[in-house]
């Protein structure tokens, strides 16, 4: 497949924290495509790297993180030419050259509104400040009109009036609003959007899945959407990443992960998702155990220790990932007749 059809490759990247003079890797080998104008959903429990994997491409992880990968290339597309760009070989995360992808090229929505909104600035300051960094010949007036477009786009009433408001004036459904507004300002190819119905209500949580499906099919955005949340990732994604401690245990379209379910632990995941219309007294399946210390983790599965289906086999070295379908990716030991993935 060229750069064309893909916007994002990684291959091997690990991140690992440096505390008290003791290294604990967190990512793990994460390799994963997303494909141009399309949604990836990257599920798992809290605690299973997704956000630390979005951070580490975003280069958002922090000074005592120590991110490494074979390649993190990110194809723009400028006048119907690829870019190439190979965020691994960037040596400063808040160098000139990282800042100039952000906001133009890649963009993230945090999954909390309020510490990604500064309290004591008026909204749409905030939103202008990406235009106005990366349009140096733009004006405020400019800058402010674009501000107005962009709200009245995302369904912002009284836009007007609400880009001269505080952060704590508004609801959190319009909070997370204006964080998409500033993801969205400078019209970036790539959108990385990290739990963002977390703490809202179901019908708040529908208008904003909505409006990212929207700006998706309508605009061509291509959008990796972090969550644990398995009817939104059956609403919203073309294909779909199954994270477990770190590393990436399944991979494949929409319709490899739901209908052919092949990792234990995605298939843990589908039966704990609540449904309608369980008998009286029926309890809702669990994953039993919890998710262990990084720090402690052995060689083998990480998921062996509550996995039904574990043997010896899986507490031996690192379990590869085969190919159990073309496309799809499991790493079990139940299927090691099948070719391995690099």
């Amino acid at each position: 497949m060229d750069s064309k059809e893909i916007i994002l490759n990684v291959e091997k990247l690990n991140t690992t924290f440096v505390s008290d003079k003791k290294k604990i890797r967190i990512v793990k080998d994460v390799s994963f495509q997303l494909k141009r104008g399309k949604t990836l959903a990257v599920v798992g429990e809290s605690g299973c790297g997704k956000s630390v994997t979005m951070n580490s491409i975003m280069r958002f992880t922090g000074k005592n993180a120590i991110v490494e990968a074979k390649s993190i290339q990110y194809n723009a597309m400028k006048d119907g030419k690829i870019e190439e760009h190979h965020l691994e070989s960037i040596k400063e995360p808040n160098g000139a050259e990282m800042r100039a992808l952000r906001g133009p090229d890649l963009s993230m929505v945090f999954q909390d509104p309020m510490s990604s909104l500064n309290p004591v600035y008026k909204v749409g300051d905030q939103v202008a400040e990406g235009l106005l960094q990366h349009n140096k010949g733009m004006t405020k007036q400019e800058a402010r009109e674009k501000v107005l477009e962009m709200f009245r786009k995302l369904g912002i009433p009284d836009p007007e009036e609400r880009i001269d408001c505080y952060p704590h004036q508004f609801s959190g459904g319009m909070k997370q609003r204006v964080v998409i507004a500033i993801a969205m300002i400078c019209n970036p190819e790539l959108i990385i959007c990290d739990e963002p119905t977390t703490a809202l209500d179901v019908t708040i949580q529908a208008q904003i899945m909505e409006l990212l499906k929207d700006l998706q099919v309508n605009d061509g955005k291509s959008i990796i959407l972090i969550t644990h949340n398995m009817g939104l990732v059956a609403e919203m994604a073309d294909e779909v990443c199954v994270m477990y401690m770190g590393r990436v245990v399944e991979f494949g379209t929409l319709e490899d992960v739901f209908d052919r379910t092949s990792h234990p632990y995605t298939r843990a995941l589908l039966r704990s998702v609540p449904v309608l219309g369980l008998a009286d007294g029926q309890k809702l399946e669990t994953i039993p155990g919890a998710t262990p210390n990084p720090a402690d983790l052995k060689e083998g599965c990480e998921f062996a220790d509550r996995c039904p289906e574990c043997t010896e086999k899986c507490r031996k070295g690192v379990i590869p990932c085969y190919e159990v379908n073309p496309g799809h990716h499991v790493r079990c030991t139940k299927y090691s007749s099948f070719p391995e993935v690099e």
